[in-house]
C-alpha cells in the first residue's frame, strides 16, 4: 500500500490529531492534546515514564479509546469500528502480541490471514529478509531472545505496508545490528512517502532517525522542534 494522500499539501495528513482526551480513573493522562504529521515524517516522541506515551500510540492503533476530542489517519476517522483506517496503520508495542507456540513464520503467517495480505508466502519472506529473521523463520517463538522477538513484532507491523508506523520503544532489546537496521527501515519508510511515530528514552537514537523531536508532557504536546536528521546530518551513535 502507498500513503493514500502523498506528501505534505496533498490532501489530509498522514496523522491528525485534536483536542485529545484520556483519563484512567481519576488520572488524566492525555488533555487536549494536539499533533499533526504529515506524509513522510518520522517523528520521536520522548517524555517521562507515565506521561502518556503508550496511551497516545494505542489510541492512534485503535487499540484504546479516547474520551475526547478527534483522530484521523490519512483524513479517515480512527474509531473502533473504522477498519479501513486501521488497515493503515501498523503498530509494535511493549507487548509483542505474539504466539510463543508458532514459529515466527506461522505468526506472521496468521496475522497475514487478517490483514488480508496477497501472496503472504512472499511478503512474510520479504518483511523477515527485512528485519534479519530469516534463517530463524521455522524456530518457534519461544526460543526466540528479546531482541529476536522485536525483530519478529517488527515484522509483523510492515507486513501489510501500512502507511503509518506507530513503534513504542522499539530500540529495546535490540543490538547493534538490529538498531542500524531499524534505522535503516525509517530512512527507507521516510524516503517512500510514509510516517512513522516513535517513543523511544535514547537521547540520540531520536534526532538520528526522526526529522521532528515532541516532547509530551502534562498530557500535551509541550516541545516540537526540528531535528538534525531533517538537514541530513548523520547522527548515528559511535558505536553502531
Amino acid at each position: 500500500m502507498t500513503n493514500p494522500a502523498g506528501r505534505a499539501g496533498a490532501g489530509p495528513p498522514a496523522i491528525l490529531v485534536a483536542g485529545l482526551g484520556k483519563d484512567y480513573g481519576d488520572r488524566r493522562v492525555l488533555h487536549g492534546l494536539d499533533l499533526r504529521l504529515e506524509w513522510g515524517e518520522i517523528a520521536a516522541l520522548y517524555g517521562a515514564n507515565g506521561a502518556g506515551k503508550t496511551t497516545l500510540l494505542r489510541i492512534l492503533a485503535g487499540l484504546a479509546r479516547p474520551d475526547a476530542g478527534r483522530v484521523a489517519v490519512a483524513g479517515r476517522p480512527l474509531s473502533r469500528r473504522s477498519d479501513s483506517a486501521r488497515r493503515l496503520v501498523g503498530f509494535a508495542g511493549h507487548d509483542t502480541m505474539l504466539y510463543s507456540d508458532l514459529t515466527g513464520a506461522e505468526n506472521l503467517a496468521f496475522y497475514a490471514r487478517l490483514y488480508g495480505v496477497k501472496q503472504p508466502t512472499d511478503r512474510i519472506n520479504e518483511v523477515l529478509e527485512r528485519v534479519g529473521l530469516a534463517d530463524r523463520a521455522r524456530r518457534r517463538v519461544r526460543t526466540y531472545s528479546h531482541g529476536m522477538r522485536q525483530r519478529l513484532a517488527l515484522a509483523r507491523a510492515i507486513l501489510h505496508n501500512p502507511s503509518v508506523l506507530l513503534l513504542d520503544e522499539p530500540e529495546s532489546g535490540l543490538d547493534a545490528a538490529g538498531v542500524s537496521m531499524l534505522g535503516e527501515l525509517l530512512r527507507d519508510w521516510s524516503a517512500a512517502g510514509k510516517s512513522a511515530l516513535l517513543t523511544t528514552h535514547n537521547a540520540s537514537l531520536g534526532p538520528a532517525w526522526a526529522q521532528r523531536i515532541l516532547t509530551l508532557s502534562a498530557g500535551r504536546i509541550a516541545g516540537d522542534l526540528q531535528s538534525a536528521a531533517d538537514n541530513g546530518a548523520d547522527l548515528r551513535p559511535a558505536q553502531l
